[in-house]
Parts: structure tokens; C-alpha cells; sequence
């Protein structure tokens, strides 16, 4: 699944499952049905304003290297350490979010690495295609967490994909009536885009315009 055939599944609202593709309109978040918004970023758009660049700045000591993903104990240490900090559902591991146990993957994978000196504090984990990047993972250190690690990593992958003169980059989506997501709108709302599936469309986003989409939604309920 790579190439343009990977731009292609996340055109039309699809996305990584560890070695598929799947598709949803709703989950289900805390005993309610939340209408599911698929997004992207048009690169081309992409403008940083104050606080994506107070990221860079905090975190300029930091070393940051992108090379194709080899899953090593360092990384599912700190991914352990991570998954331990938080209040939501996450997979056990790296591998089993991304391979499951398959021991060949059909996907071309990219890390980026966020080390403070020799150690490893964040990671970011992206698939590439011809024309755009799929964000599939992003976790980092607890003690790291003034320096919104998982934001900034958006934005090294955002930079990342207009060195490589791409044209999209697809962060997954965010829910109607559940909040946590909407951090996929921090490195810029004004590129972003939503995809509406039942016209198979992609609109410029706006909160009435997934209000619209998720009513829609709920009626098919």
C-alpha cells in the first residue's frame, strides 16, 4: 500500500489499520455515538502562526532525525512509558498497532526521532505515498510534556512532507462530541480539510460544516 495507491485509499476517507486499510463514519466514545470527520492539510496552505513556532523555538535544543521505521526495544520502551501516562484507549505496543505480528509490512514507513542528547523522548511514525503522508503514530516522554511533543511532531511531519514536495497530509480524524482529537487542528486549521463521504467531496474546514456532516451522520443512525 504505498505509492499512489496509498493516496488514493486516503482520498476517498480511508486509513491504516495495521497492515489494511478500513474506513468509519462514528465511533463509539464513553456511551455515545460520535460522528467520525476525516481530515487533511493542503501543504501548500500550511501558514505557522505564534504558537506552532513557540514549538519550534522550546524545542530547538532537541535533535531530530526521520529514516525508514525499524521498530527497536528503545522504541517500545518509550512507548510503554507513554501509553502508561495517559486516560484513553491505546495499543499495547508499537508493533502491535502497526504489524500485529506480520513480519513484512505493505506500507513504506518513516520515523521521525526526537532525542535530548542520546536519549529518545518522542517519536513519530508516518506513511509515505506519492503525493501525500498518512500520520499513524505519535507518542513521547510524560516528563516531555510541556513541550507538546505530540503537537510538534505534526509539524516536523508537515515539514518533512514539503521537503519531499507533497501535497497532502492526512493526521486521521477528529469526533463530534468528543474532544480529544481536535488537537489535528493545532498546525493549521486554515489548511485543513474535512471529507464529506457521502459526496465523496473534501471542503475547507469549519466547525458548521462537521456539524452539518455529523448531523447527516446521526439520521443514518
Amino acid at each position: 500500500m504505498t505509492g499512489s495507491k496509498l493516496d488514493l485509499y486516503l482520498s476517498k476517507g480511508y486509513f491504516r489499520m495495521q497492515q489494511e486499510v478500513f474506513t468509519c463514519y462514528a465511533v463509539l466514545f464513553e456511551d455515545t455515538v460520535c460522528p467520525v470527520h476525516w481530515l487533511r492539510i493542503v501543504l501548500a496552505d500550511v501558514s505557522f502562526g505564534k504558537e506552532q513556532l513557540r514549538l519550534f523555538r522550546i524545542n530547538e535544543s532537541f535533535s531530530v532525525t526521520v529514516k525508514p521505521l525499524l521498530i527497536t526495544d528503545e522504541m517500545e520502551a518509550l512507548y510503554a512509558t507513554y501509553k502508561g501516562g495517559i486516560t484513553f484507549d491505546a495499543p499495547e505496543s508499537v508493533e502491535s498497532c502497526l504489524l500485529n505480528g506480520s513480519t513484512n509490512t505493505v506500507f513504506d514507513t518513516y520515523a521521525i526521532e526526537i532525542r535530548d542528547e542520546n536519549v529518545l523522548i518522542a517519536v513519530g511514525i508516518f506513511d509515505n505515498g506519492a503525493q501525500s503522508i498518512a500520520g499513524i503514530m505519535n507518542f513521547y516522554h510524560p516528563a516531555y510534556r510541556r513541550h507538546s511533543l505530540g503537537k510538534y511532531l505534526m509539524l516536523l511531519k508537515i515539514n518533512q512532507a514539503r521537503h519531499q514536495q507533497k501535497t497532502y497530509y492526512y493526521p486521521g480524524y477528529l469526533a463530534s462530541k468528543y474532544t480529544k482529537f481536535n488537537y489535528k487542528l493545532f498546525a493549521c486549521e486554515a489548511a485543513t480539510e474535512v471529507f464529506d463521504a457521502y459526496r465523496d467531496q473534501w471542503y475547507p474546514f469549519a466547525w458548521e460544516t462537521v456539524n452539518g456532516l455529523a448531523a447527516e451522520i446521526l439520521s443514518d443512525e
